[in-house]
């Protein structure tokens, strides 16, 4: 539809175009001969870029005389030129790696492109909720499958009870939006919060959900699992196995939870060992020094009683420093559920 939209403009007059577009017209002109203007920008100017081009529709040829006259001539034939999304990936593909152009043409093919949902993520979660609470429930679950999982958490968490579970309920059904919908979707968002819409890509429902009760503080996280069991017991038990919590680092080899406890803030553990489990402290104690686990067993004794949720936070925070590190091939993470433990 957006291909569509874009092929209908026709550009008179070269007053009304923005920067962007100038130059979307001026390379567009070039053509691929000259493709190498384009390393001389940097992503950001390309995506920028590549995003007007792909949405010129027709130009006519005065405007092209009045920006570039010299180069009036390697023009079309008729002096007139195309932006089309195809003109477009045939241009970056000159002068970028294939995936980076797939990327590129992905996030432009999309409604608008890939900063709506970092705009949305940025809306107070109490003010988007009180927003979705008034939608239909298979619109929210599209808007939370689209935004990042801590934040849906938090959005979930703001809803009224029996309408977020009704959300959890459709997210773990969804299937592959049409786009007549996040067309529509899209314009109520734009009208409502900001002005562009990005697509991601689809992930697995309960993969998804996952990611987002990991992100529930544990008295959150166990209203909603243990809801959902009496609604639909195989899919609460499908996401606890994807689940990875603070007591599955005891799974991590000797290597493994040294190169976690140089990278996680020495009261970040202090603070979060407080509520684990017995066996998962002299995990961590057994792979310190002598000195550094004693210290830390004061350090945890002067602390006297905190607060859960104090307790939670910083156990989150390690999990993710955990979750980091295995992203990057320095660990190696088996979350509850798995088949993926080590054997010696």
């Amino acid at each position: 539809m957006a291909a569509a939209r874009a092929s209908s403009k026709n550009i008179v007059d070269a007053s009304r175009l923005n920067g962007a577009e100038k130059c979307a017209v001026i390379l567009l002109a070039l053509g691929e001969e000259h493709a190498s203007v384009w390393q001389a920008l940097d992503e950001e100017e390309i995506k920028e870029i590549s995003q007007a081009m792909a949405s010129l529709g027709n130009v006519a040829a005065v405007v092209v005389e009045d920006l570039l006259v010299e180069f009036v001539s390697g023009a079309t034939g008729t002096g007139a030129i195309m932006g089309s999304f195809e003109q477009t990936q045939k241009l970056l593909a000159s002068m970028l790696p294939s995936e980076k152009v797939d990327a590129l043409m992905e996030e432009i093919r999309g409604p608008a492109g890939r900063t709506m949902w970092d705009k949305l993520g940025n809306v107070n979660e109490a003010v988007l909720a009180n927003y979705l609470k008034n939608e239909y429930p298979q619109t929210v679950a599209v808007v939370l499958s689209k935004i990042k999982s801590e934040h849906a958490a938090r959005v979930l968490a703001s809803l009224p009870e029996d309408f977020a579970l009704e959300c959890v309920m459709r997210m773990l059904r969804m299937e592959p939006v049409q786009r007549e919908i996040l067309d529509k979707i899209e314009q109520t968002l734009r009208n409502e919060f900001m002005s562009n819409l990005a697509r991601t890509s689809k992930r697995d429902s309960h993969e998804m959900m996952a990611d987002i009760f990991n992100a529930f503080d544990r008295q959150t996280e166990t209203r909603f699992i243990t809801a959902l069991e009496e609604r639909n017991r195989e899919a609460a038990e499908r996401i606890r196995a994807l689940m990875f919590v603070f007591e599955d680092l005891s799974k991590l080899d000797p290597g493994g939870v040294q190169t976690l406890l140089r990278g996680v803030e020495k009261d970040q553990l202090a603070l979060g060992m407080k509520g684990a489990s017995d066996s998962l402290r002299e995990m961590f104690f057994s792979n310190m020094s002598e000195r550094a686990a004693k210290i830390m067993r004061e350090d945890m004794e002067s602390m006297g009683p905190v607060r859960l949720r104090d307790v939670d936070q910083a156990q989150m925070a390690i999990v993710q420093v955990a979750k980091d590190l295995a992203n990057k091939g320095e660990i190696m993470l088996a979350g509850s559920g798995t088949d993926d433990e080590l054997i010696y």
